[in-house]
Formats: structure tokens, C-alpha cells, sequence
């Protein structure tokens, strides 16, 4: 982090020129007090269920959490159509540039026309049933079509993805790995300890998850694996993952993905047994996991396995806001010893990496525009309670 004797040099439109010596700046020079970042990514966002803040209680767990959306998330369209509008503003404000977005439905396709910010639109398939894959997939692949008509190619910024393990079946994933141009890929991670126990046993709370939603699931067999284990062979190793909420991950899970995938599911076999950290990414979303279940994912786990770090919101349905400094303040106030340099790393660059813009966004590197956010009331390169962040180019 540099200090007060360097000055960041940029075009009007934003475009870094460079970053200088104090005193080859001349002197018109705007000065701010704190820290100048470039703009922050939300990797995982659902700004569909804007309209949903406050409407779910905190702490009710991760099954009644999920019977709660499913049954309160229809709304009118103008409160839904308001709630996006004032949840995007929120994002612009603090600083946020891009977005990984999960979408089931087509809510959000107006307020991206307008390209206030760049979205990478996560179109998410679910199905547990095998039966019902093809026309899951086929009704996602509609999504699909809709939200590619806004952009110049059609997968420029969209994907198809699964939602969890628990709510995919076998043949709707193979559907999903295999669609042309899915390279970058996210998906619902060990977000709570009853998504373990339910693909390793078929027991637990996500019984009454299931029963809740009518489906009867006396066919499925479970594999005595863990969650990463019985849904990560179905990827290809060049495809990019974002893990998101690893809440429950653990470090035999880490040694699994990247150490030994030796043990196969579906019929897919990968080019080597081995995911790499390089296109691997886990997405904490700290503010919404204690919103659901109170608990944390083991940070300090991930920065020594040397895994690829990135962040999230969630949604107002599990959020407060959607702010991504928040989300690093939680860190900070969690895990003390995290320095406020790699903190800005995971929701800038790595972000950048994640969502494969790190070649216009992330960094203040000459011809890329990431945006200027200027984070202020910073005490001894810490964050504080007071600590706020605003977007200034």
C-alpha cells in the first residue's frame, strides 16, 4: 500500500494513466483521507430477491432459511422492479463495479440494460429429481436466451449453473457442465453442515427441507462422500469455479479438490485428477452466513492451503446491505490478524480474476478502468466501525 507521497493519474473517463511521484504531480491534485482502492467485485449477489430485505428473521438455519425464500419471494412487479433499482444504487455507491449475479428469474434484465454496472448473470438450474432434468435445463436455457439477447455474445456474460449439490441431480449437472461456452461456473458450497450429512447419509434437517418442498426422495442413494467430493468430478478442469459460503468446508475437503480426485462420478473424467487454486475460487459471504446460522467458514484454513479468496454479499433476503467493505470489516473484527492490504486484494483483484475481468478492472494498472472508491476513517491501516466507502470515479 503506498502512501501519501504517490499520486494515481487517470483520463476522465476513468482509464489509468499511472501512478507518480508526489512531486512530478504539479499541483492540481485531489487529496482524500484514508485509502484509495480501485472498485470493489461482488462475486455472488442475488439482486432478484432485493425485495425480500427484513422479510426473513436471522439465526433460523440454513433449512427453514430456505423454506422462508421459496414461500415469501413472489411480490408485485413494481416492488420488485423498486427494490432492484434501490439495491443496485446501494452497490454503485459503495463502490462496487462488477457483479456475479444469481438469476431465476428474468426480474433483473431491465435494470441491466442500462449498464450501470458489468454483471456476469449466473442462471441457475435446480432440480433433484432425475427425471425432470431435461426440462429443467430446457427452462434454463430460456433464461438463458433472454439475458443473452443484451449482450453482443451470447456468452459473454452469462452462464447456466448449478444451485447446491443437494438440489441438482446427476443428469442435470452432466447437462450443465457440458453447455457450450460454460467456462466459469458457481455453485452453493457446504453453506451449512445438514448439506454434508444429507449427500453423505441421506439423513438430517434436509429431510424436512424436501418434505417442505413435496419431493420425495427415496430414490437417491446417497455416496458416502462429502459435498465437494460427490458433485466436483462432473466438472472439467479448465472450467472456473467460484465456491461460494465454504462455510462448513474443511481441510480433508481442501486436500480432495486439490490433491486427489482419484474417485470419479457420472462418467466424467477430467483431463488430470487435480482442481486448480488458479481457477478455483472461494467466496465468503461473512455478513449473510452469520445472518443465517451464526457461524463463519475457517478463514485462516483457506490462507494456508494458498486458496484463491474472493467476496460476496448474498442477498437483502440474508444481508443487511450490500456492501462489500461491510463484509471486510466482519472479517476483520473476526479474524483480527488480517491485514487490510489482503483484505482490499480479495475484493478487488482476485474478484477480478474470479469473474475474469482481471484484464479492465481490479487493479490500478495502466488502460484498465476499475473505478476509484475512497474508504475513509482508517485507523492504523485498520478498519473501523466507522470505516465507510464511496465510490468518487
Amino acid at each position: 500500500m503506498l502512501d501519501e507521497n504517490f499520486v494515481l493519474i487517470t483520463e476522465e473517463d476513468g482509464t489509468i494513466e499511472n501512478i507518480i511521484p508526489l512531486q512530478e504531480a504539479g499541483s492540481d491534485i485531489e487529496k482524500y483521507d484514508g485509502i484509495i482502492s480501485p472498485g470493489f467485485i461482488n462475486c455472488h449477489c442475488h439482486l432478484e430477491l432485493s425485495h425480500m430485505k427484513n422479510v426473513i428473521p436471522e439465526k433460523t438455519g440454513m433449512v427453514d432459511f430456505l423454506l422462508k425464500v421459496m414461500k415469501e419471494r413472489n411480490a408485485n412487479a413494481e416492488q420488485i422492479q423498486q427494490s432492484i433499482k434501490n439495491a443496485e444504487e446501494e452497490m454503485l455507491r459503495s463502490g462496487i463495479v462488477a457483479v456475479g449475479d444469481i438469476c431465476n428469474t428474468t426480474d433483473t434484465i431491465a435494470r441491466k440494460r442500462e449498464r450501470n454496472l458489468y454483471y456476469h448473470n449466473f442462471i441457475e438450474a435446480t432440480g433433484f429429481v432425475e427425471a425432470t432434468a431435461d426440462a429443467r435445463f430446457e427452462s434454463s436455457k430460456e433464461t438463458f436466451k433472454q439475458f443473452a439477447a443484451i449482450y453482443s455474445l451470447p456468452v459473454e456474460s452469462n452462464s447456466i449453473v448449478p444451485h447446491a449439490p443437494y438440489s441438482v441431480s446427476e443428469k442435470l449437472f452432466q447437462l450443465i457442465a457440458n453447455f457450450p461456452g460454460n467456462n466459469l461456473l458457481t455453485i452453493h458450497n457446504q453453506e451449512s453442515e445438514e448439506e454434508n450429512e444429507f449427500l453423505y447419509s441421506g439423513t438430517g434437517d434436509f429431510l424436512r427441507l424436501f418434505q417442505g418442498l413435496g419431493i420425495d426422495t427415496s430414490f437417491f442413494q446417497p455416496k458416502k462422500k462429502r459435498s465437494p467430493e460427490t458433485y466436483l468430478p462432473y466438472f472439467y478442469p479448465n472450467q472456473s469455479l467460484i465456491l461460494v459460503h465454504d462455510v462448513m468446508t474443511n481441510e480433508k475437503d481442501l486436500q480432495m479438490m486439490f490433491d486427489d480426485r482419484s474417485s470419479l462420478v457420472g462418467g466424467q473424467k477430467p483431463a488430470n485428477k487435480h482442481r486448480s487454486t488458479n481457477n478455483t475460487f472461494f467466496c465468503l459471504c461473512p455478513n449473510a452466513n452469520e445472518y443465517i446460522t451464526g457461524k463463519l467458514p475457517d478463514v485462516d484454513l483457506f490462507i494456508r492451503k494458498n486458496c484463491s479468496i474472493v467476496i460476496g454479499t448474498d442477498s437483502l433476503a440474508s444481508n443487511h446491505q450490500l456492501n462489500i467493505l461491510e463484509e471486510l470489516k466482519n472479517l476483520q473484527r473476526n479474524f483480527p490478524h488480517l491485514e487490510t492490504k489482503l483484505l482490499l486484494q480479495w475484493a478487488t483483484i482476485n474478484g477480478a480474476y474470479a469473474l475474469q475481468l482481471d484484464s479492465s478492472i481490479g487493479s490500478f494498472d495502466k488502460g484498465k478502468q476499475p473505478g476509484i472508491v475512497w474508504i475513509e476513517n482508517i485507523q492504523e491501516e485498520k478498519f473501523t466501525p466507522e470505516s465507510r466507502s464511496r465510490r468518487i470515479l
